[in-house]
């Protein structure tokens, strides 16, 4: 069993085709362009007359309070009237899909899209090179952007629309300053949390409205240094607080001790002088040595952001026009369409992967696989494994380094954790392998990241199988506590459908508030999936009710550099996106520092 493979350089690559000669490279393009024009036409009537007999709750609820009775001769003879519009452009559908069919053997599996940026240094990150430390954020989500007829069965609806809001709210959250508050002390104290006025206040009447993309940053990044360290043209603020030693420390929600100064092995934190603490945003808070929040925004100066479900193409499109003046180097349209290798008529592929990679540094090297063994519904998808090599800059030696980072979209359907253990080895081993073929004797690797909607959590019985897999011996989980256990704070990612638009949890704020009240949000997350003929006994007396937790943000610390020290500085789960998916997003902010003296 093998998978479809792609592995590229993409400093020089603008190029779409696997063609040395660029004239031949441009006539596939304009042929493959015409024939996506014939298709287009015939797929979006098919699109909207199955749209036409599936409302979304708002639209259900809407009709209700207009006292609307035409709907049903409105989808009577909208029915009737797109069904003929497909019927007429079938023919010219049929002869672009006989153009655009072959030639998806000749296109690279993914579009790539790189910015040009005003200055050098909006590329890279100098955190390694002035100080020997840097801070870097990752977020993921399944943003369910289907075809408009498909999304509407997950009770979402207006892809192009939902498409280019959700980008402008990501954009509004990544590029908000970065709070960071001090507590300047050589013991520790009680927490400290930033007040209200120095966030950034989300006007919420505005939610949904397509308003003009918030401004890039003036630069893309804050570096987690020492204090009183500050990074040239950070989009930081910082504030140092004095903090009394006489002062008892707080017990309820002690403070992350992010930037100790210890070796690698010292593990105690107690009866020695700790640096000054950092608390990042509002509501931060500690357990298990994992600070951890629930944001109504993206954390502010993501590097690297990998989306899933993001299949149709207008849609990608949209998303990259929104991200692109934040994050320079995209990823679009990735995955194999038609029939691809091995030829046979179940590997047929109507859609891409869904994978969509944006990252603010530099993409030197991207592999794509296609997961050989996907059945039913999945297996009209190119779901697989998208694996990319950034630069981050350079260290203090002038060295290069680079980062690692994958992202992947596992099979769906409840109860085949077979086929998923599957895919994960095949994760473990392409990974292994592209690190291997790309690692060169003069890099130092910072971090290395696997993200994703992996379609499977870490309580319900259902999904022991997957909870066992090695993987979780190579990647850290910040929010696993063993097999089948998740830590106690932990929130699930996967929202009940029917529920989306109920007013707990249609705006940022609402969701915020139910996802910290225990009793509230079991009405509204996903709740564990009990084995096959076995009653579910959930929670276990005296533990936390915890949902379905299916998107993971995993890193690794073997792979790195010997002399690279890594410590997670924030979990986020973030409601930013309430009511435009049915997933939760997921952020992580990890400390990376460099020991210069190796």
């Amino acid at each position: 069993m093998y998978g479809h493979e792609v592995n590229c350089p993409l400093e020089p690559m603008r190029e779409t085709w696997h063609w040395n000669d660029a004239k031949t490279g441009m006539r596939l393009e304009r042929i493959h362009a015409v024939g996506w024009a014939f298709i287009l036409p015939c797929f979006w009537f098919l699109d909207r007359l199955v749209a036409l007999c599936k409302s979304t709750t708002p639209e259900r609820t809407q009709r209700l309070e207009q006292g609307c009775h035409l709907h049903p001769l409105k989808v009577f003879f909208g029915f009737i009237i797109f069904f003929i519009l497909f019927l007429a452009t079938a023919p010219l559908g049929f002869l672009g899909f006989m153009l655009w069919a072959p030639l998806e053997a000749c296109r690279r599996p993914f579009y790539y899209h790189r910015e040009t940026p005003s200055s050098p240094e909006k590329e890279t990150h100098r955190g390694f090179e002035l100080v020997g430390k840097a801070s870097f954020g990752f977020a993921t989500a399944n943003l369910c952007l289907l075809p408009d007829s498909l999304a509407r069965f997950n009770n979402l609806g207006h892809t192009q629309h939902r498409a280019a809001v959700i980008g402008q709210h990501i954009v509004q959250g990544v590029c908000r300053p970065h709070i960071r508050i001090f507590v300047d002390s050589p013991s520790s104290c009680g927490t400290l949390s930033p007040s209200n006025s120095m966030l950034p206040i989300v006007n919420s009447s505005s939610y949904g409205a397509t308003d003009k993309h918030a401004q890039p940053p003036a630069s893309h990044h804050s570096d987690s240094a020492e204090v009183h360290v500050s990074i040239p043209k950070s989009n930081s603020h910082v504030v140092c607080v004095p903090c009394d030693d006489t002062e008892e420390p707080s017990t309820d929600s002690p403070s992350p001790l992010l930037y100790t100064n210890r070796n690698s092995n010292q593990q105690g934190r107690a009866g020695h002088r700790s640096a000054p603490r950092a608390l990042l945003s509002q509501g931060l808070r500690q357990q298990d040595d994992v600070p951890w929040e629930v944001s109504p925004l993206f954390p502010a100066n993501v590097d690297i952001l990998c989306l899933e479900e993001v299949f149709d193409k207008r849609a990608a499109q949209k998303l990259t026009q929104a991200l692109k003046p934040v994050f320079g180097h995209i990823l679009y349209d990735v995955g194999v369409y038609a029939c691809q290798p091995p030829c046979r008529c179940s590997s047929f592929k109507f859609f891409n992967s869904g994978l969509f990679l944006a990252s603010r540094f530099l993409v030197l090297e991207a592999q794509y696989h296609c997961f050989p063994n996907s059945r039913g519904e999945d297996a009209l998808a190119a779901k697989g494994l998208l694996s990319a090599k950034v630069l981050i800059g350079q260290n203090q030696k002038q060295k290069k380094v680079v980062g690692y980072f994958n992202c992947t979209h596992l099979h769906a359907p409840e109860g085949e954790g077979e086929i998923r253990c599957e895919q994960l080895n095949l994760v473990t081993k392409w990974i292994g392998d592209f690190q291997a073929a790309n690692k060169l004797p003069d890099e130092d690797v910072a971090f290395d990241v696997l993200c994703g909607d992996f379609n499977f959590d870490n309580c319900s019985p259902d999904d022991a199988l997957e909870q066992n897999h090695c993987l979780f011996e190579e990647y850290r989980d910040p929010c696993r506590a063993g097999p089948g256990k998740e830590k106690p704070w932990v929130i699930g990612t996967l929202l009940e459908q029917p529920t989306l638009y109920e007013d707990d949890i249609n705006t940022p704020e609402n969701l915020q508030r139910t996802l910290e009240t225990e009793d509230v949000r079991k009405q509204y997350v996903s709740p564990p999936v009990p084995a096959e003929d076995c009653p579910l006994d959930y929670p276990e007396t005296g533990q936390p009710w915890i949902g379905r937790r299916i998107d993971y943000i995993l890193y690794r610390e073997n792979t790195i550099s010997k002399h690279c020290r890594t410590e997670v500085e924030e979990v986020s789960f973030i409601t930013q996106l309430a009511g435009l998916t049915d997933h939760i997003p997921v952020g992580l902010r990890l400390n990376v520092v460099m020991d210069s003296a190796d």
